[in-house]
């Protein structure tokens, strides 16, 4: 038989609205009666309706997550964040796959779920700003990534510039000298975009040459899409020192191509990752990766959406997340092995 909140009052002896204060979590109930009441809640089992308590508030405790790659582990680890955040307020997450297609996002921003969320995170790819700047909704929107559209929405990234000038200078800092970029892409991704201008800035400042024929562009940014882009650099003529890779799924595909030819990582060629994803860290030279701070940005956007659903949301803002680049042996060698 399902627990009511009489039942819980009862039991702990007070009234049903004090109950219902200490479910939903109102500020204003003392630390002892709301251990009391938790008290009875644990003992009887009380599980709140969240269907019934959004819905008095005139929503339904859905938000959207709108991503263009399921498949990439970077996208999967961000949607565990998304979810452990939302979860926290209560909140369940409806994921979507766009597939980074204009005609997929679009139809996504303008709305085609309205009716079943409260608000919408999503991470474009090719949506453009005149696309944003029609949409005729009142669900919150809150974008994720490094496309920059100068809208009035929340939007949440990392600086990928500094982050890319941080990688190369690790390199740098290393000794390596001829440092290649994989994953410029073909159709002028802003991200990629990004990225390629960290790489070239830090080795201008450091007085190296910025070599465009150590720069490959693709079509995709998958584990393949990296193995090919390497084997274009090698098979050029071409022998880098050091690999910047646009993504870790790249950077496992490049480090791949240079096993099979016979050079060593990082010995004869560094590697560096961007996203830090799980898989970089237990190959069998562990990679060194930008890793972005994926439980922030998460809680940053749960967090924005649901400030916009109340009162007291701020102005519009760009949020910056945090990172660290983190150092592994695909640049800094095993313990005790030697780079020379």
């Amino acid at each position: 038989m399902r627990v009511s909140l009489k039942d819980v009052a009862a039991h702990a002896g007070v009234s049903i609205k004090t109950v219902s204060n200490v479910v939903n979590n109102y500020q204003h109930v003392t630390p002892a009666m709301r251990e009391r009441v938790q008290r009875s809640i644990d003992a009887l089992g009380y599980q709140p309706n969240l269907a019934a308590r959004h819905l008095r508030k005139g929503r339904t405790g859905i938000i959207a997550l709108a991503l263009p790659e399921l498949g990439n582990p970077y996208f999967a680890e961000l949607t565990a964040s998304v979810i452990d955040a939302a979860s926290q307020h209560d909140y369940i997450v409806l994921l979507d796959h766009t597939g980074g297609s204009r005609d997929q996002e679009l139809l996504v921003s303008q709305g085609f779920r309205a009716r079943v969320i409260d608000g919408l995170i999503l991470s474009p790819i090719e949506l453009r700003t005149e696309d944003l700047r029609d949409r005729d909704q009142d669900v919150p929107l809150v974008l994720l990534g490094e496309r920059d559209y100068d809208l009035p929405y929340d939007h949440i990234a990392i600086d990928n510039v500094a982050a890319a000038r941080d990688a190369v200078r690790h390199l740098i800092e290393l000794g390596r000298r001829e440092v290649a970029f994989i994953g410029a892409r073909r159709d002028r991704s802003e991200p990629a975009q990004l990225r390629v201008r960290g790489w070239r800035e830090e080795l201008t400042a450091a007085g190296l040459p910025a070599d465009e024929g150590l720069v490959a562009a693709v079509d995709g940014w998958g584990h393949a899409d990296g193995a090919r882009a390497m084997r274009h650099i090698l098979d050029s003529g071409r022998r880098p020192d050091a690999v910047f890779a646009y993504n870790d799924p790249m950077a496992i595909g490049a480090m791949r191509v240079l096993h099979e030819r016979g050079l060593r990582v990082p010995e004869d060629i560094a590697v560096v990752g961007f996203d830090d994803v799980i898989e970089g860290r237990f190959g069998a030279v562990t990679l060194t990766s930008v890793s972005p701070d994926k439980a922030a940005i998460g809680r940053l956007a749960v967090e924005s959406v649901l400030a916009r659903l109340g009162n007291d949301a701020p102005e519009p803002r760009r949020i910056w997340a945090d990172y660290q680049l983190v150092q592994r042996e695909s640049t800094l060698g095993r313990p005790g092995a030697t780079t020379s």
